[in-house]
């Protein structure tokens, strides 16, 4: 439950920390706000906290055209109450509703569609179709705000059929219309400029740095302020820059696209990658108690991801036993090799690329090359691939290839590398005992500070 006190200081300091954790409802105007809206500060009779944008939307409030309550980070109170409710969440936000029944997503919770629907009117008050509905408006409303992309280009890439549809479920889930929100005549452009924001703290450059030192050439760009690279996703073709803007608290992100249709998905991998929607404080509150001195907490590490789970297998399958720069170069020269081009820059190979090469360019031993011949396999022929404990039972993959990938694949934020020679050396140099299982369910935070003490 929301504390009215503690909204009400948050709400008065404007203070980004608190930004996405509650909402701000004014009976007077009939507007829901972020925490950090510029608008003059209702009186408190006059206000209603709610700690997420649908249950505000829900109670009758339109979203504000100032503070934009689509573009807050997204940490609403009730995330991580029920996992299975996270996990259906995290799965609408991927867009299966948009494709897919009630009925396949309750299958892939492993409950029945009924239960799954008793679970979000318990939560938020609202069926699963309609949350998902919702989410699409919100997306679209960024779009509008933050883009050139015409109206019927926005219609698609929040998932919606026809325009019709889009106009009627936008004004009936939002209170406004389309135009309201794009008041000039949109050009064509198949770059978007989106603002992803996060709560601070956010250490970019401990994040830089670890892309840097990573980075492959021609699939991945990164400077003092940004990361870039290109992707994949399920046929869609493009690529990305983030800008970091400190003082805002956010990143300016440029993406080009062959096609918006998974134009959500993609900006919520972005959002994974860059791991900005955690509640670092949160998180780092529970990872003290693992250290007795409090000068061993680095504040603001985040999880660097990788694009998608083959991509972080392969990687780290070349990345056995070796230092980072060797394994770097051997995926630039897998990269190289095998990478489609895409203008001056190329794609990660694709699993059929390296299931039926010889591997012949990359200088390791030849069970290795069937190891990775082995993994791409394993995505050509099983429906869930990305299950990690499948991998197991592949020869040449064992548990640390298997967490690892998981830390930077799926930002998985309770993986322990307690196997990593890095992770061994920092508990080795650290004067206190360190109990991993303290850390729970933080335990890829925990691995990042220990990483970060070398």
């Amino acid at each position: 439950m929301l504390n009215p006190e503690i909204c009400q200081k948050a709400r008065l300091s404007r203070d980004p920390r608190f930004d996405g954790k509650f909402f701000t409802a004014v009976k007077t105007t009939g507007i829901y706000c972020r925490p950090i809206c510029p608008a003059t500060t209702p009186k408190e009779e006059n206000v209603t906290y709610f700690p997420s944008a649908i249950e505000a939307a829900n109670a009758g409030y339109r979203p504000c055209l100032r503070c934009r309550p689509d573009s807050a980070p997204g940490s609403p109170a009730w995330k991580g109450v029920n996992t299975t409710l996270d996990r259906a969440i995290r799965l609408i936000g991927e867009g299966i509703l948009q494709n897919d029944s009630l009925q396949l997503l309750a299958e892939r919770l492993g409950i029945s569609d009924r239960y799954l629907r008793q679970l979000f009117k318990k939560h938020l008050g609202i069926s699963p179709k309609a949350y998902a509905l919702y989410q699409q408006c919100l997306f679209a409303k960024q779009l509008l705000h933050q883009t050139n992309l015409p109206i019927t280009q926005v219609a698609l890439a929040s998932g919606f059929n026809s325009v019709r549809r889009f106009n009627d479920c936008f004004q009936s889930q939002l209170s406004l219309t389309p135009s309201q929100i794009r008041k000039s005549e949109a050009t064509k452009s198949k770059s978007l400029q989106l603002q992803l924001s996060y709560r601070p703290p956010y250490d970019w450059l401990h994040m830089h740095n670890f892309f840097m030192a990573r980075a492959i050439s021609n699939l991945e760009w990164c400077d003092e302020q940004s990361y870039g690279r290109t992707f994949e996703w399920l046929g869609c073709i493009g690529s990305f820059t983030a800008q970091h803007v400190k003082h805002e608290n956010r990143f300016d992100v440029a993406i080009e696209l062959d096609d918006v249709t998974h134009l959500k998905a993609i900006v919520n991998n972005i959002r994974r990658l860059l791991d900005l929607d955690v509640d670092i404080q949160a998180v780092e509150q529970d990872l003290q108690q693992c250290f007795a001195d409090a000068t061993l907490i680095k504040t603001g590490l985040r999880l660097p991801g990788t694009w998608s789970m083959f991509e972080a297998g392969i990687r780290a399958i070349l990345g056995q036993q070796i230092s980072v720069v060797a394994a770097r170069n051997l995926v630039t020269t897998l990269v190289a090799e095998l990478g489609q081009p895409i203008g001056t820059n190329q794609l990660f190979p694709l699993p059929q690329s390296i299931a039926i090469s010889k591997l012949n360019f990359l200088k390791i031993p030849a069970s290795r090359k069937q190891t990775l011949r082995n993994l791409a396999q394993h995505y050509m022929s099983h429906d869930a691939p990305n299950d990690p404990q499948q991998w197991l039972t592949l020869k040449g993959i064992g548990p640390w290839t298997v967490d690892y990938a998981q830390l930077r694949g799926l930002s998985d934020p309770d993986i322990y590398l307690g196997g990593d020679l890095g992770v061994k050396k920092a508990i080795g140099k650290s004067a206190h005992d360190v109990n991993p299982d303290l850390a729970s369910p933080w335990r890829s935070y925990l691995t990042l500070q220990l990483w970060n003490q070398l």
